[in-house]
């Protein structure tokens, strides 16, 4: 058995802003509600998500032996998370300016992970940060970091839902796990929804990635029409900058997270005009490379 506070500890000195623990149990009723929008045909050209889709939603799938699931949060709330000038056509999602979160949030599991074993030598685990079929959000909410708000994201009291999130599944029992957030959460507000230039987001919490942005400038390519990409070039932000619990949440402090590109300081031109040993010396290291330069033009000429 690990103690809890041993947890606590180890994720918040590396830089955690929020450390949650949950049983390693089967989450039912997430499975059946993730199905019905697969049924629906809302994950559009992400293949991906129908693959293993029974892992996601139960973890001793994925580690044998599973008894526990550690959520690591991280918050990235920048300068520009909250919006940008009225009128700018070459905004980016602000999770993007800076080094690729997989990596940096991988790089402090692993240190987390290692606290743990120095504890308990025999500890078997997995990190997961957002590639394995796990559903991450629906098990930080289980860990009682926050609620599944309106705009289908996970949401805090206290970061908002701009936080990058990491998972330490590990085959011993904690001493005392954390429960679900259930008295706090969107009440009436339907910003994000109305914020939402092409009505991506759906009434049951989730999304039509056939009316995402995010999808729309990262993601495969969809057929059928085309949508108002609102400016956005790489991701959108827009549903979490008109959040109320975003406006009132502090900029983050892990400098691991500091942007590394300023988008204000590149329009339309810069970005036509870039080569790609260019945009590999400004972005090699962020998650703008998943889109690459081509589909980055290919968003910003159709915003012109």
């Amino acid at each position: 058995m690990i103690p809890r506070n041993l947890i606590i500890n180890a994720a918040t000195d590396v830089g955690f802003d929020m450390v949650g623990i949950a049983p390693a149990k089967p989450l039912h009723e997430e499975y059946s509600h993730f199905e019905k929008w697969l049924f629906e045909g809302c994950h559009s050209t992400l293949g991906y998500m129908e693959r293993n889709a029974e892992k996601r939603f139960d973890v001793t799938k994925l580690v044998e032996g599973a008894q526990s699931v550690v959520v690591c949060g991280v918050a990235y709330l920048s300068e520009v998370s909250r919006g940008y000038p009225e009128g700018c056509r070459t905004k980016i999602a602000s999770y993007a300016l800076a080094r690729d979160y997989h990596i940096t949030i991988k790089e402090m599991l692993s240190e987390v992970a290692e606290r743990l074993k120095a504890y308990s030598p025999n500890l078997r685990f997995r990190t997961f940060v957002d590639t394995a079929p796990l559903s991450e959000k629906s098990y930080a909410r289980r860990a009682g970091l926050g609620w599944i708000g309106r705009n289908s994201l996970l949401v805090t009291p206290n970061h908002g839902s701009m936080l990058l999130l990491g998972e330490i599944v590990m085959d011993d029992v904690v001493d005392e796990y954390d429960s679900p957030m259930d008295s706090v959460g969107c009440g009436e507000c339907r910003r994000c929804v109305e914020a939402c230039p092409n009505g991506a987001i759906r009434e049951d919490k989730t999304i039509d990635t056939r009316r995402c942005i995010s999808c729309r400038t990262i993601e495969p390519m969809a057929s059928g029409e085309a949508i108002d990409l609102d400016g956005w070039i790489f991701g959108c932000d827009r549903c979490q900058s008109v959040c109320p619990y975003n406006m009132k949440a502090p900029l983050h402090s892990n400098h691991r997270f500091d942007p590394i590109i300023n988008p204000l300081a590149l329009d339309s031109d810069a970005w036509q005009g870039m080569s790609e040993e260019e945009f590999s010396a400004l972005a090699s290291t962020t998650p703008m490379t998943r889109a690459g330069l081509q589909r980055i033009r290919t968003n910003v000429k159709s915003e012109k």
